[in-house]
């Protein structure tokens, strides 16, 4: 079965977010399943040298963008087992990150159409062309307008995976055909519009043959008005073809028992992990002592992150005598409050405003407790992190965060973690000191303990899903064609 990833970042090549780790780390599970996986990615200029040094040349092609006949160079590079192929074009992508500029819609319309152009030359027909976000939904689209009388693309499946709903890939009307080359009075235009714009995403639901997303529970949210975006009627309508698969981590990559970032590597040793506790208070300068309870926080500084749960916690969070450590970067207001907040008991709370994976695995590593407030989580990789390295989770039940973290149960000793289900400081606090509560218990604790750390979710079960649901795409793929 031949699949490939079309998608705007992979580790570690590009990465602003969970879609790199995702693209990263799925095709490898994939192949493990005997699936003959590709990725296709844009050449960034901010590839690392060593991994362009590495590239094959495959040639180069003329890509459509509209009434526009644009340069694009093909190159190849194997790594870890799977083949990427990468797109070239300087102007679209010779940039100091990957997206936001004005003409993103113009960037993605041409990466999208140059994975379609370039088949013939790669001499690589895929059964499905799995794409994800709204950077390459429209190959779904320009499949049906622009191939579907072509033999050499007879019979290709698409696949859409909704990593966050909240981007869609919205722009102006005049994007229609002056990018995508759609005239207004097209069926398809009217897939592609919404509210007097152009919606990348409607267009990629609209016309691929399955949909996924990212948990199930975020599956079901995204039917609803609460939680779709202005999408949801259409996606209400395609429930049928809308699959929750939820994400998986890589359990190679995240292992405490071999992670260089940390000093003592451990797997269910709770002495070997309270060294590492040590270690973190005294690289973020709060008071040393294993018996304090230490929360840890890794976040975007968000809205839809719950920040703003954690500062009004945070005055009663502290009565409770406990320490709180948090790495992220985001909104500047609350930057400010937890600037505040820290200045008034340093002993108890240490902040840092960056992007530090090493000391974000420190963290996860030291960390008693990890607190998940999330408004929306479509799946979340903190908490799945945070179980591998035996940090007990707190997290508002909603998408994947309901999917992974199933409540503790003291009487029967059942669960991984603690959820909070209306999403309120008072409800997110009560959670908090229920985990205290159960931190004070150390026979508890431990049982506790023991079931984050032998939570199990790899890739492996993913990958498992994501090939049934390829197998029945292609099956009914067939079924169609012999009616």
């Amino acid at each position: 079965m031949k699949v490939l990833f079309a998608a705007a970042e992979a580790v570690p090549f590009a990465k602003t977010g969970g879609l790199g780790d995702v693209i990263g780390s799925l095709p490898k599970a994939l192949k493990k399943k005997d699936i003959d996986i590709r990725i296709i990615l844009p050449l960034y200029d901010t590839i690392p040298e060593q991994y362009k040094q590495e590239m094959l040349d495959l040639g180069t092609l003329t890509v459509p963008v509209a009434w526009r006949k644009q340069y694009c160079g093909l190159k190849s590079l194997v790594f870890q087992g799977v083949e990427l192929y990468f797109i070239d074009n300087e102007y679209y992508f010779k940039r100091d990150r990957l997206y936001g500029y004005d003409d993103d819609a113009e960037r993605f319309a041409f990466f999208s159409r140059a994975v379609l152009e370039s088949l013939p030359k790669l001499g690589y027909k895929p059964d499905i062309l799995h794409c994800h976000d709204w950077h390459t939904a429209l190959i779904s689209v320009f499949l049906r307008a622009f191939y579907a009388d072509i033999s050499s693309y007879e019979g290709i499946k698409t696949i859409l995976t909704i990593h966050n709903i909240s981007y869609q890939g919205v722009f102006s009307y005049e994007v229609l055909g002056d990018i995508i080359g759609i005239e207004q009075d097209d069926s398809i235009a009217l897939n592609l519009s919404l509210f007097s714009r152009i919606n990348y995403l409607k267009g990629g639901i609209a016309y691929s043959d399955e949909l996924t997303t990212v948990s199930k529970t975020y599956a079901k949210e995204i039917i609803t008005t609460d939680y779709g975006e202005n999408l949801d009627t259409l996606l209400k309508e395609k429930q049928n073809k809308l699959n929750g698969i939820i994400n998986g981590l890589d359990y190679e990559d995240y292992n405490p028992l071999t992670d260089t970032a940390l000093k003592y590597n451990y797997k269910y040793s709770l002495k070997k992990k309270r060294k590492n506790k040590l270690e973190l208070q005294r690289e973020f300068g709060l008071r040393v002592g294993d018996e304090v309870c230490l929360f840890a926080v890794v976040s975007r500084l968000t809205e839809q992150k719950g920040i703003e749960l954690l500062i009004s916690v945070l005055p009663d969070l502290i009565k409770l005598k406990i320490q709180l450590v948090l790495l992220g970067t985001g909104d500047k207001t609350y930057e400010k409050a937890l600037i505040v907040a820290a200045k008034l008991a340093p002993d108890c709370i240490g902040v840092r405003f960056e992007f530090d994976e090493a000391l974000a695995r420190r963290i996860y590593a030291g960390s008693d407790i990890f607190l998940m407030p999330s408004r929306t989580e479509p799946c979340g990789l903190g908490q799945l992190i945070a179980l591998r390295y035996a940090s007990i989770p707190v997290v508002h039940a909603t998408g994947g965060l309901k999917d992974t973290i199933c409540p503790y149960n003291m009487n029967n000793g059942q669960g991984n973690g603690f959820c909070f289900e209306e999403y309120s400081a008072s409800a997110f606090f009560e959670a908090v000191k229920e985990a205290i509560n159960i931190y004070n218990q150390p026979y508890l604790w431990n049982g506790l303990v023991k079931n984050a750390a032998k939570s199990n979710f790899s890739w492996s079960n993913a990958a498992r899903d994501y090939v049934l649901l390829y197998r029945n795409i292609i099956r009914q793929g067939k079924e169609d064609s012999n009616k």
